[in-house]
């Protein structure tokens, strides 16, 4: 690999601090999401995973579904996000009892975007979490998909995500 590959490669690299690009994906839900409806309203988690069906994925999924009121008490929206068709993770969904959207991304440009994206074509399991300005606060490379759930929630608290407002 030469070095200018290497240099551009990283000179793109997402950080904490850049603003995160802006996304329009379709969701298991039957809605498409865009980083722009939740600026200025609500921090945004996104964990993406390289497949659908698969075991490590699995149990993340199975993890954000079983434990997501502890996600759900605090102001912010998650998904889960890969490049698979949106067929196959609406079955995924349904498999795995997921309360919550799977953004489908098959073009892959929103995962190159954020930099999630794996040379052999599937992205990384890595989490990132955007701030209501749409400014990444922290990306979450070393993922434990038994304890995803617990372990977004404590970084949301610990990166500032006040408990959402009951009405």
């Amino acid at each position: 690999i030469s070095l200018a590959l290497l240099l551009s490669a990283t000179a793109s690299a997402l950080e904490v601090g850049d603003q995160a690009p802006g996304f329009s994906l379709q969701a298991t839900d039957g809605k498409t999401y865009s980083l722009e409806q939740f600026h200025n309203k609500q921090a945004i988690v996104i964990a993406w995973y390289p497949k659908a069906f698969t075991s490590g994925c699995t149990i993340e999924c199975k993890s954000l579904a079983q434990n997501g009121h502890l996600l759900k008490r605090l102001d912010v929206t998650y998904f889960m996000a890969s490049v698979d068709a949106l067929e196959d993770n609406q079955a995924f969904a349904e498999e795995n009892d997921a309360d919550f959207p799977l953004l489908s991304d098959p073009s892959k440009k929103v995962a190159k975007a954020y930099d999630v994206l794996a040379l052999y074509g599937l992205p990384k399991r890595h989490t990132i979490y955007i701030g209501k300005d749409g400014k990444v606060l922290f990306i979450d490379r070393a993922i434990s998909a038994a304890t995803s759930a617990e372990d977004m929630a404590a970084k949301l608290r610990e990166l500032g995500i006040p408990a959402r407002q009951t009405s």
